[in-house]
């Protein structure tokens, strides 16, 4: 299996990408769970990874905790937006192995970003669409260097799957 080079630097740009997409969906999460905060805390968790550098077991505490609170909140919006964190503090774990299983780590939090504005606007693509767009517009060079040295997406079957591809592709270019 081939390996890829992976600089702190990605990952503090990789992180810092994934909080920004992140945040522009847990008002979906928090609208269903007010009282729940371990989405919150999960892109709070890599924002301070990004200020101070360290994978720490609490960040991957945090990443847990968000991925706890996707499986116990009722609607399928406030589901992807609280999984859209969890991708987003796991971030600086990311494997240096150039397989399509660590790409979906890299893409995983805009994805599930977009998937949650899909599926509140009552499953209207757009609204995925749109966030795929701003996803695209405000990935860091890092973030597209560190993309293109993975094998590249393919297009799959499911929704999710569909829009791993087109993120995917559209970082590549």
């Amino acid at each position: 299996m081939d390996e890829v080079t992976i600089s702190e630097e990605d990952r503090r740009q990789l992180a810092l990408w994934a909080a920004d997409c992140v945040e522009r969906a847990l008002p979906l999460f928090e609208a269903k769970a007010p009282a729940d905060p371990r989405p919150r805390e999960a892109v709070e968790g890599i924002r301070a990874f990004v200020r101070e550098g360290q994978r720490t077991a609490k960040l991957r505490s945090l990443a847990w905790a968000a991925h706890a609170a996707a499986r116990e909140v009722d609607d399928p919006a406030a589901t992807a937006a609280a999984r859209a964190a969890c991708h987003a503090a796991a971030t600086p774990y990311i494997h240096p192995l150039a397989t399509p299983h660590q790409s979906k780590h890299v893409l995983g939090p805009a994805v599930y970003e977009a998937f949650a504005r899909e599926l509140a606007a009552g499953d209207d693509t757009g609204a995925a669409d749109e966030e795929i767009r701003w996803a695209i517009e405000h990935a860091p060079p890092e973030v597209r260097a560190l993309l293109r040295r993975m094998p590249a997406r393919n297009p799959g079957r499911s929704r999710l799957d569909t829009l791993y591809y087109e993120l995917d592709a559209a970082l590549r270019r």
